[in-house]
C-alpha cells in the first residue's frame, strides 16, 4: 500500500517530524509492507453488492500488527475503572460495566498509532477521546492516525469512513485546548 494523502491536526506533522522523525519510517514502512491484495478476503452480504470480494479490516489490521509488534511496538491497554457516584440511590449497574479497557494500537517511546478501517465515529473518537485520554494518562504526547482515502474505502464494507470525510470534519469542528498533535494519514492500495 502507499500513503495517498497527509493531514496535520494540530501541529501533527511538525511534531512528528521534530520529535518523531525515527519512529515515522516504521510507520511509512508497515504502509508500503501491507499488501493490501492478500486482504481483500471478505465476500460481501450486502444487498448493494452481494458476493463482491471486499478488503477485511479485520484481516488488514492483523497485518499491522504482524509489522509493528516484532519491531518494538506495543499494545497499550489501560482498564476503565468506572464510577458509581453518579448512580441514583437504589439502582445496581450491571456486572458488564466491569473489565472494560481502552487500547491504543501502536506505542512506542511516546508516540501512539492507530490503524481505523471502521466506522466514522471511531476515527472521530481515536483522534478526539482516546489520543487525549492517553496522553492525560501520560502514555503518549503525539499521535498518528491511519485511514483508508475514498478510493479504498470504496472496495470495503458499507460505512467505512475514509480520510477526506474525516479531515472536513476536523477541519469545521476546529481545534480544542485539549487535543494533542496528531497526523492522519490517508493509505491507498
Amino acid at each position: 500500500m502507499r500513503i495517498a494523502a497527509q493531514y496535520s491536526f494540530n501541529g501533527g506533522q511538525a511534531a512528528v517530524e521534530k520529535k518523531y522523525a525515527h519512529l515515522f519510517e516504521d510507520v511509512a514502512d508497515a504502509v508500503e509492507t501491507v499488501n493490501a491484495d492478500d486482504h481483500r478476503t471478505k465476500s460481501s452480504k450486502e444487498k448493494t453488492m452481494p458476493g463482491r470480494m471486499l478488503f477485511s479490516p479485520k484481516s488488514l489490521n492483523r497485518a499491522f500488527d504482524a509489522f509493528f509488534l516484532p519491531r518494538g511496538w506495543e499494545k497499550k491497554k489501560v482498564p476503565s475503572v468506572y464510577s458509581t457516584q453518579y448512580y441514583v440511590t437504589g439502582y445496581k449497574p450491571s456486572a458488564s460495566a466491569r473489565g472494560a479497557f481502552r487500547e491504543m494500537d501502536f506505542v512506542k517511546e511516546k508516540l501512539g498509532v492507530e490503524v481505523q478501517f471502521g466506522k466514522y465515529a471511531f476515527m472521530v473518537y481515536n483522534v478526539c477521546a482516546k489520543m487525549t485520554i492517553f496522553h492525560n494518562l501520560g502514555f503518549i504526547d503525539t499521535g498518528i492516525e491511519i485511514v483508508p482515502v475514498k478510493g479504498f474505502a470504496d472496495h470495503m464494507s458499507t460505512g467505512v469512513s475514509y480520510f477526506e470525510q474525516f479531515v472536513w470534519d476536523l477541519e469545521k469542528r476546529g481545534i480544542a485546548d485539549i487535543d494533542i498533535p496528531v497526523l492522519i494519514l490517508g493509505i491507498d492500495r
